[in-house]
């Protein structure tokens, strides 16, 4: 496995401060993907190895959580809460609106490999929505001027 050397201290770090070492999996998890964009097969054998547990342990969280990617992702990653609330204050057309804006549709990236966009089950602004976010940039009560203008940020545009 060839992380950086912060990101090994990082997990060198975390590990003792659980009382079993299985429950940093999910710390292990994100400093590997923070460093290597995803989590690969061969990311979760090793973590595997350290923590002494199970491939299969590791692997079963990654595909559940969905903010864990197994394979190499877009450049940026825009999320689009689809939960109750936000869809009631119009997160699908929101969507739809940087789908076109990006020219990527839900669930792909664009052809450059630049953006990618998805839908989320809940960002945790239920009464400020629609919410998205934009890698780790939250944005609260979108409407279509507003993610017109977001995606141009996205792109480098900018918009007067």
């Amino acid at each position: 496995m060839n992380l950086k050397p912060e990101t090994l201290a990082q997990i060198e770090a975390v590990i003792p401060k659980y009382p079993v070492a299985r429950s940093a999996v999910l710390p292990l998890l994100h400093f590997v993907q923070a460093d290597q964009g995803y989590v690969s097969g061969e990311a979760m054998e090793w973590i595997a190895e350290k923590l002494q547990i199970e491939p299969i342990n590791v692997y079963e969280l990654v595909t559940f959580y969905p903010f864990f990617k197994e394979k190499p992702g877009a450049r940026r990653l825009v999320r689009v809460c689809r939960t109750l609330p936000c869809a009631l204050a119009g997160s699908y057309k929101i969507c739809d609106t940087l789908q076109k804006e990006l020219g990527c549709t839900l669930g792909n990236t664009s052809e450059d490999g630049e953006v990618q966009i998805e839908f989320a089950e809940c960002l945790a602004g239920c009464g400020t929505g629609p919410v998205i976010m934009v890698d780790d940039d939250f944005y609260e009560n979108v409407d279509e001027t507003k993610a017109i203008a977001i995606a141009a940020e996205i792109k480098g545009e900018t918009v007067e």
